[in-house]
C-alpha cells in the first residue's frame, strides 16, 4: 500500500489531479456574483459608501503588501505550504463573510482575500516543481481550464439558486465556505516538491552546485539579452565540489544561495527588460491589468448604482458566467489566428483598448442595466483576448523560472498602478470619487493606454515599411530576408 502509494505520488497524474481539484473548490465560489447585494442586503447592512471607500480599497493595498514576501517565500519553502496557506485564508475568509458584522470585519475579509491572491503565485508554480518538463504545458492549460469551468459553474449555479429556488445569499456564502474548505483539505494531500525554481534549483545529475567565476549566478545558465534564453557557458563555470572540500559544500552553499537568487534575479530582469518588445508588452500587461482588477472589483456596485438590488432582479450570476465564458472563448480561438504579432500585435492592443475604454464608457453613460451589462460583457473578453496574446508574447523567448519572474514584477507593477488608482479614485484621502464618475476615469484610463500603443504600432509599422523600401533599393532583385523576421524591427 506505501509502496503504491509513493508510486502514484512521485507520478505527473496523481498531483495533477489534485492540483486541479484544489483549483476546482477553490474557484467554485457562487457567492461572488452577488457580494455587493449581500453586503448591502439586510445580512450585513452596509452602505454603498463603506463598501466603495473604506472596505473595498484594503483589498488593493493587502495584496501590493503581501505580494513581494510571498512571491519570495513560496520558493522558499516549496510551494505547498503557500498553498496549505491559501486554503487556510480562503476559510477565514468566508467564516468572517458569514459571522462578521461591520465595517471592520468587513476590512479584515478583504485582508485575506489579498492574502489569497497574493498566494495564487504557489498554484501554478507548484507544477513546474513536480511535474516533468515534458508534461508542463499540458498539465498547466488542465489546472487553468479548471478554474474558468469551476468560475462559470459557480456563477450559474448561483444564478439558477437565486432566480429559480429564491435561495438567501448567506446560504450561496456556506456554499462557498463548504467548497474552499473542501480545496483546503485537497491541498493536504499535494505531494511535497524536492526543488523549486530558484532557493531550491535541481542540481545536476551529478550532485555539484555550479558558480559562474563571478559566483553571483548559476553556472550553467547565461542570460541573451534579447530573449533571454539559458545558455550554456562552459569555459566560465567552475564546480565547487573540485574547489572546495566536502565538508565546506554545505557551508558556502547556505552563506551564498540566498544572496545569489537575489543578484540572479537582478541580472536576469535587468537583461529581459532591455528587450523593447518584452518592455512594451510587459507595461501594456502592467497597466491594462491595473484597469481590469479595478473595473472588475467596483463593477457590481456600478450595477447596483444603476438597479439597486434591493428594488429589481439581479442577474449577476449569469453576466458572470457569460463573460468568463466569452473570456475563454475568445482566448482559446487566439491560437487560431494567423497574424503577424510583432508587427501588428501592438496595434491588436491599441484597437481592443480602444474597444476597452468604449466599454468602460458605454457603462458609465447608460442607464439601462442590461446595456450596462453588454458593455462589462465585452470589456471582459477583450480583455482575456489581450491578455492571452500579451502571455505568448512575453512568454515565447523565456524559459520557464524566468517567465515566473517577469510575471511576478509585472503583476507587482500592475498592483503599484492600481493602488495609485485607488488612492486617486476611490480613497477617502484623494478624490472620493462616485461609482459613476470612477467608471469615467477608468474609461478614459484605457483611452490613454489606447493612444499610445497606436502610436507607437504606427511607428512600428512605418519603420518596417521604411526599412523595406530601403532594403528593396540596395538590392532591388533580392528580398531581404531580415525582414522575414520583423523582431528585427521591432527591437530597434
Amino acid at each position: 500500500m506505501d509502496y503504491f502509494h509513493t508510486s502514484q505520488s512521485h507520478s505527473w497524474i496523481y498531483p495533477t489531479v489534485i492540483l486541479c481539484l484544489f483549483g476546482f473548490f477553490s474557484m467554485m465560489r457562487p457567492s461572488e456574483p452577488f457580494l455587493i447585494p449581500y453586503l448591502a442586503g439586510p445580512n450585513k447592512n452596509l452602505t454603498i459608501t463603506e463598501i466603495t471607500n473604506e472596505i473595498f480599497p484594503v483589498w488593493t493595498y493587502s495584496y501590493l503588501l503581501l505580494l513581494l514576501p510571498v512571491f519570495i517565500l513560496t520558493d522558499y519553502v516549496r510551494y505547498k505550504p503557500v498553498i496549505v496557506l491559501q486554503g487556510i485564508s480562503f476559510i477565514v475568509t468566508w467564516l468572517l463573510l458569514l459571522f462578521g458584522q461591520g465595517v471592520k470585519a468587513m476590512q479584515a475579509v478583504e485582508f485575506f482575500f489579498g492574502m489569497v491572491t497574493a498566494t495564487e503565485v504557489a498554484y501554478y508554480a507548484y507544477i513546474y516543481s513536480i511535474v516533468s518538463l515534458e508534461h508542463y504545458q499540458k498539465v498547466s492549460s488542465y489546472c487553468r481550464s479548471v478554474t474558468l469551468v469551476a468560475y462559470t459553474a459557480g456563477s450559474v449555479l448561483a444564478q439558477l439558486l437565486v432566480t429559480l429556488a429564491n435561495v438567501s445569499y448567506f446560504y450561496l456564502n456556506v456554499i462557498s465556505l463548504v467548497s474552499v474548505s473542501v480545496a483546503f483539505l485537497c491541498s493536504l494531500f499535494l505531494p511535497m516538491p524536492k526543488k523549486s525554481m530558484f532557493f531550491h534549483a535541481k542540481a545536476s545529475q551529478e550532485g555539484h552546485i555550479s558558480l559562474r567565476t563571478d559566483a553571483v549566478v548559476d553556472g550553467s545558465q547565461e542570460v541573451d539579452a534579447v530573449g533571454c534564453k539559458e545558455k550554456k557557458l562552459p569555459s566560465e563555470t567552475l564546480t565547487i565540489s573540485e574547489s572546495l572540500p566536502d565538508g565546506q559544500l554545505s557551508r558556502v552553499s547556505q552563506k551564498n544561495g540566498i544572496w545569489r537568487v537575489f543578484v540572479q534575479w537582478f541580472q536576469d530582469l535587468k537583461e529581459c527588460y532591455s528587450s523593447k518588445h518584452l518592455l512594451y508588452w510587459s507595461l501594456w500587461w502592467a497597466f491594462a491589468t491595473a484597469g481590469f482588477n479595478q473595473v472588475l472589483n467596483y463593477v457590481q456596485i456600478l450595477w447596483d448604482y444603476k438597479a439597486p438590488s434591493q428594488d429589481s432582479s439581479v442577474y449577476n450570476g449569469a453576466v458572470e458566467a457569460m463573460a468568463t465564458f466569452g473570456g475563454a472563448a475568445t482566448a482559446f480561438a487566439v491560437g487560431y489566428v494567423k497574424l503577424n504579432w510583432d508587427l501588428l500585435g501592438e496595434l491588436a492592443l491599441a484597437i481592443f483598448s480602444v474597444v476597452n475604454a468604449g466599454a468602460i464608457l458605454l457603462m458609465h453613460y447608460t442607464d439601462n442595466i442590461w446595456v450596462c451589462y453588454a458593455g462589462y460583457l465585452i470589456f471582459k473578453s477583450v480583455y482575456m483576448l489581450l491578455i492571452t496574446i500579451a502571455v505568448f508574447q512575453i512568454a515565447v523567448n523565456l524559459s520557464v523560472e524566468r517567465y515566473a519572474l517577469v510575471f511576478g514584477i509585472n503583476t507587482f507593477l500592475a498592483l503599484v498602478i492600481q493602488t495609485i488608482l485607488t488612492v486617486i479614485v476611490v480613497d477617502p484621502r484623494g478624490l472620493n470619487l462616485p461609482i459613476s464618475i470612477q467608471f469615467l476615469v477608468y474609461g478614459s484610463y484605457f483611452a490613454v493606454i489606447a493612444g499610445i500603443f497606436l502610436m507607437r504600432s504606427i511607428s512600428i509599422i512605418y519603420s518596417a515599411k521604411y526599412l523595406r523600401s530601403y532594403a528593396t533599393s540596395q538590392n532591388p532583385d533580392e528580398p531581404p530576408e531580415e525582414l522575414n523576421d520583423v523582431s528585427s524591427v521591432t527591437r530597434l
